[in-house]
């Protein structure tokens, strides 16, 4: 699909790879140059990955360009949209951590608890990469706290793989369930101590969190612990049993 804009007052025209170019480089002054009739148009457009402009834009990083195409999508049929793999903007938004443009997508209507084929949220994103403020704001808007992907983990396991012991302390706040376990029968503890990240281990067990439990191969948590990091997991499940 080619375009005619009005550029300078020289008109020229853009194709579809001009477009896609200045949403990856972030060249607002493309999309600027459009009429309204144009930019609505352009929201249709896909590549090879069948992900749209705003796809492009938001995993860019380009705030303004975001704005320009959200403010644009009246149906907001764009902003939910998927790509090849089943990833929404924001996924992406999330996954990179811009608060700024995950704002936008959220004010123009993106679903909060979206999932792509991996069954992820926006949030199990946010908690992969220890991003806390993305989380706050995903959970103020409504994200599934226990929300579970293909393989059963839900974003508090995720959050404790990272390390991250303030976001597991939110998600651990606003409900997440300590105990719950993925289809390999691990919970978010074993995932701490799987990943030697022992600040965030010991947090789960002040919580409540089960050290007996087995997972789906017949191992606990201490089973799954390094012999080095056994004895901090004792004495914390100790000092919670005797109060």
């Amino acid at each position: 699909m080619d375009m005619e804009i009005d550029a300078s007052k020289d008109v020229r025209l853009i194709n579809d790879d001009d477009l896609f170019k200045a949403a990856e480089t972030g060249d607002s002054s493309v999309f600027t140059a459009l009429t309204p009739h144009q930019l609505s148009q352009s929201l249709s457009l896909r590549n090879e990955d069948d992900r749209s402009l705003l796809h492009v834009a938001v995993s860019s990083g380009h705030a303004d360009v975001v704005k320009i195409l959200v403010t644009a999508d009246q149906s907001t049929k764009v902003i939910n949209c998927a790509d090849e793999e089943g990833w929404a903007p924001i996924h992406s938004a999330a996954s990179i951590g811009r608060s700024d443009i995950l704002d936008t997508l959220l004010s123009g209507g993106a679903d909060v608890n979206l999932k792509n084929d991996g069954g992820r949220t926006a949030l199990h994103y946010a908690s992969s990469k220890g991003w806390l403020k993305i989380a706050e704001t995903l959970i103020s808007h409504g994200a599934k706290i226990n929300s579970k992907d293909k393989v059963g983990c839900t974003p508090l396991h995720r959050a404790a793989s990272t390390g991250n012991s303030e976001l597991c302390e939110l998600l651990i706040e606003e409900g997440a369930e300590v105990d719950a376990t993925d289809k390999a029968g691990q919970t978010p503890l074993m995932n701490a101590v799987i990943c030697q990240n022992k600040e965030v281990a010991l947090l789960l067990i002040r919580h409540g969190a089960d050290v007996d439990v087995e997972d789906g191969e017949g191992f606990t948590v201490l089973g799954r612990a390094s012999i080095e990091f056994r004895p901090a997991l004792i004495d914390a499940a100790k000092t919670m049993v005797e109060g």
